[in-house]
């Protein structure tokens, strides 16, 4: 698994959170975890309202953030972000809240079928990362959602980057 690096420019993100264990009630990529039921109530919204979000960067193009806390080890217990990147904020509708990643390098790493719901972050954290010479700078992970992304249902047809 070898990623590409990525420079990114100031990231805005508009879209719903959830912050807990998402797996208190069922683990592994399933639309019955909160991570699941985040993106059931987020996708509903968009076919709902999606008009109400205006300057999309990318239609058809969705992330999902994970922001660590300090006892998130500990706990379990992260928040989870999902929502489309937008190139500002003006009219932000009151069911919807924004998350501004500041400017990075990331190393993106695109994973197919059965690495998505595998143990990819071992590979990167622990393997990667030290072997390359790097460290995590936020704790942080951003996943993007494409066409490539068939859905829970088709995960072996499908393609996501982190």
């Amino acid at each position: 698994m070898e990623p590409t690096r990525f420079e990114t420019r100031q990231i805005t993100l508009l879209g719903m959170g959830f912050f807990g264990d998402p797996f208190r009630i069922s683990g592994g990529w399933t639309e019955e975890n909160e991570i699941g039921r985040l993106w059931s109530r987020f996708t509903a919204y968009l076919a709902a309202h999606g008009e109400q979000i205006h300057h999309a960067a990318e239609p058809g193009v969705a992330y999902e953030l994970h922001v660590p806390h300090d006892e998130s080890e500990r706990t379990g217990e992260y928040e989870v972000f999902v929502g489309v990147e937008v190139s500002r904020l003006d009219d932000v509708p009151l069911h919807l809240s924004a998350k501004i990643l500041p400017p990075a390098t990331y190393a993106v790493f695109s994973l197919q079928g059965d690495q998505i719901a595998g143990d990819w972050w071992q590979d990167v954290y622990a393997a990667w990362m030290p072997a390359a010479g790097y460290e995590s700078a936020g704790g942080h992970v951003l996943e993007r959602y494409d066409q490539r992304f068939k859905g829970v249902d088709r995960m072996s047809e499908s393609t996501i980057e982190i």
